[in-house]
């Protein structure tokens, strides 16, 4: 029912900075959880960043605090990842995800946009 597509990704060189973008369709996007995950080759999927409905909460994974930033615009049915400081192990498929409160699981994934920070 719910439709994400990530853009943003690319190829940027250690220390710089990307902005990864993920338009969802459906009227109920400003009602879920919205988070950001990724997956290196070899490795599993694992998770980067998680904001609420109202912008008022946000978590990060450990690598990432104080580089990655999550926000969005339910007005425009978007969430960002703006990602600074970026390092080589940064590199990975990034996946934006929604979850309804109180799921066990996020319920829609994006298609994955490719980060590949060069050293």
């Amino acid at each position: 029912q719910v439709q994400l597509v990530e853009s943003g990704g690319g190829l940027v060189q250690a220390g710089g900075s990307l902005r990864l973008s993920c338009a969802a369709s459906g009227r109920a996007f400003s009602t879920y959880l919205a988070g950001w995950f990724r997956q290196a080759p070899g490795k599993e999927r694992e998770f980067v960043a998680v904001i609420n409905w109202g912008s008022t909460n946000t978590y990060y994974a450990d690598s990432v605090k104080g580089r990655f930033t999550i926000s969005r615009d339910n007005a425009k049915n978007t969430v960002y990842l703006q990602m600074n400081s970026l390092r080589p192990e940064d590199t990975a498929v990034y996946y934006c995800a929604l979850q309804r409160p109180g799921a066990r699981n996020y319920d829609y994934w994006g298609q994955g946009t490719q980060v590949t920070v060069s050293s």
